[in-house]
């Protein structure tokens, strides 16, 4: 879910788009800074970096990353091409024709990986004519390109790796604590996840079928806590939050086993359906049903948005993996670089 904007956002919208005329406007001086640590400096008025940054850290990530990418890509072009300037049969022919000759020779894209790419994605069948079938096998033979150059200069590189000096922007990291959240996996495992999630999100339920697969993929080497932060504009939310840790009253299983129910069926949130949840995932109702109509649990569940906000949590689900900020529901490759870099050290 998107962020909502902030009121002192909105000021300052107002405040520059308000009028147009020049003088009006402050003035600015773009200058080195008189000392370490600061941003902006007028008369006895001073904002520090770490005010400018503040609650901005997740952007100017993201922002630093796209960056990045543009320059890592652009590498990898300038690499390919010095690797292929210096091969003996480079000589007389383009770096295409080297490409489709040396590198990408054995690439065919068959009748059967575009049927397969067609069901994956779902393309309704009257949707698929010769054109669309022939722009499926442009693309897939591209992405094959793409891992065949990765392949041929892998083996180029394999006695001599590529230093790089270009610098990957760090992602923001938080104190994070697991404390009383429901958890899974060894309580001394290397690696934490903590994830602040609501029930009624449709990306949380993406998230939580990710979890599924760190949790295959890497067992008790990673925990994982669950923290509550329902959104207001969710009407079922909040008594949801409230219904899992009633589940979890009775045993941790019993709440990650609510847990998988309600966003496996997140119609079904209202009083009367997470009773019913309850009832098929086990746990005794009579208990559950005192709990959640006295909302137990809610002062818990208002601590973790607490919590949340102060970690600069703006949209669910967010994810903290050793205190490393991950916004929505990444690609598992993500959470798996993040992960392995951490069991690593």
């Amino acid at each position: 879910m998107k962020p909502i904007l902030g009121i002192m956002s909105f000021v300052l919208l107002l405040t520059f788009s308000a009028c147009s005329d020049s003088t009006s406007k402050p003035s600015y001086l773009f200058k080195p800074a008189a000392k370490e640590g600061l941003s902006a400096k007028v008369g006895e008025v001073e904002v520090s970096n770490a005010e400018l940054e503040d609650g901005i850290e997740s952007e100017l990530f993201e922002a630093e990353s796209k960056v990045f990418e543009i320059k890592f890509n652009r590498l990898k072009g300038l690499l390919l091409q010095k690797f292929m300037d210096k091969d003996p049969r480079k000589k007389g022919i383009s770096n295409d024709e080297f490409l489709e000759k040396y590198i990408a020779k054995e690439i065919v894209i068959s009748e059967k990986e575009i049927d397969a790419f067609i069901k994956d994605q779902n393309i309704p069948a009257e949707h698929i004519n010769p054109q669309v079938r022939e722009k499926i096998k442009s693309y897939l033979s591209m992405e094959r390109k793409k891992e065949a150059v990765d392949k041929w200069i892998a083996e180029q590189t394999k006695k001599s790796p590529v230093e790089v000096y270009i610098q990957r922007p760090r992602r923001p990291t938080f104190p994070v604590e697991v404390g009383t959240s429901p958890s899974t996996g060894a309580q001394d495992a290397k690696v934490t996840i903590v994830e602040f999630s609501d029930f009624q999100c449709p990306f949380c339920a993406k998230g939580a079928d990710l979890l599924k697969e760190i949790k295959k993929k890497y067992g008790n080497k990673v925990k994982v806590a669950f923290k509550n932060f329902p959104l207001p504009f969710h009407n079922h939310a909040e008594k949801a939050a409230v219904a899992g840790l009633c589940a979890n009253e009775q045993g941790t299983e019993y709440f990650w086993k609510m847990h998988d129910a309600m966003f496996a069926n997140q119609d079904a949130l209202d009083p009367e359906g997470l009773k019913k949840t309850a009832g098929k995932v086990g746990v005794k109702l009579d208990a559950f049903e005192k709990c959640l109509a006295e909302n137990k649990y809610l002062a818990q569940v208002q601590a973790d948005m607490e919590e949340g906000k102060k970690v600069k949590v703006k949209s669910t689900p967010t994810f903290f993996i050793n205190g490393q900020l991950i916004n929505g529901a990444q690609p598992m490759e993500v959470f798996a670089e993040i992960i392995d870099e951490e069991l690593a050290k």
